[in-house]
């Protein structure tokens, strides 16, 4: 398979405020988000980053969509440099986040189009592709209701489409499902999986275990800020499910601490 993305050695670490000293209980006044980070992803599959709530899956994938810089290390995507070549990734990679607020005032339509006019695609296939993702996931019909009318779910289907809009090779997704009804994060995954097909690349992150086990062809599991295992389910997990494995390995890393 041919490898697309190469992460090595990625750092990152935040100074605390007094107010964040106080949420988690420390002196500390930085804190190591991501350690000494290293994996790779191949073309056409998709990538799950697995870890609990401040593992660092956040922080690893806006340095991937070069929205921070990592204080060490570098990433390459499709052979461009998250540090030294931040645009080039930019126009190869799509990335959807939870974090990404739609401006209450716009609509789906004019969304679609402000931001296909930022990437410098032609008219004629901005129709066609938001014709196809609008009516894919059902926004044809609420084109042109503004965004603070349109439930969490048809926000979260319009910023899909909107992260698609130049058909990247490289999808980034943080937490694809979180919030989301049943319905809605059913036809996410289901897409999730159309782009694979599509030969694209897929990193996402999440804390569920089905999640993975559904759609991943490799996993890597990441607890403070650290890769602890990363392969295949079969190569991570052997005979063991993966969420007895990942509890393994968090005791191994915790001391016993859950």
């Amino acid at each position: 398979m041919t490898e697309i993305l190469r992460v090595e050695g990625l750092n990152k670490t935040f100074r605390l405020s007094r107010k964040q000293q106080k949420i988690e209980k420390t002196d500390r006044q930085e804190i190591v988000a991501v350690n000494d980070l290293t994996f790779t992803a191949n073309q056409g599959e998709i990538f799950g980053l697995l870890g609990p709530n401040g593992a660092g899956k956040t922080t690893t994938l806006r340095m991937l969509a070069t929205l921070i810089a990592p204080d060490k290390g570098d990433a390459f995507i499709d052979g461009c440099s998250i540090v030294n070549q931040p645009e080039q990734v930019r126009a190869k990679i799509g990335f959807l986040t939870s974090e990404l607020k739609l401006e209450d005032f716009f609509t789906p339509n004019y969304l679609f189009d402000f931001f296909s006019k930022l990437y410098g695609i032609a008219p004629d296939v901005v129709a066609q592709r938001k014709e196809k993702l609008f009516k894919r996931f059902g926004i044809d019909k609420f084109a042109e209701v503004k965004v603070a009318n349109l439930s969490t779910g048809m926000k979260q289907k319009t910023s899909l489409v909107i992260s698609l809009v130049h058909d990247p090779e490289f999808v980034i997704f943080d937490e694809p499902t979180n919030g989301l009804d049943v319905l809605t994060a059913r036809t996410v995954t289901d897409y999730l999986q159309e782009l694979r097909g599509q030969g694209k690349t897929i990193i996402l992150s999440t804390h569920i275990f089905s999640l993975v086990e559904r759609l991943c062809d490799r996993v890597g599991i990441i607890i403070d800020g650290r890769m602890q295992s990363c392969g295949t389910l079969e190569e991570v997990c052997g005979d063991m499910s993966l969420e007895d494995r990942f509890f393994e390995l968090y005791k191994e890393v915790k001391g016993g601490e859950e």
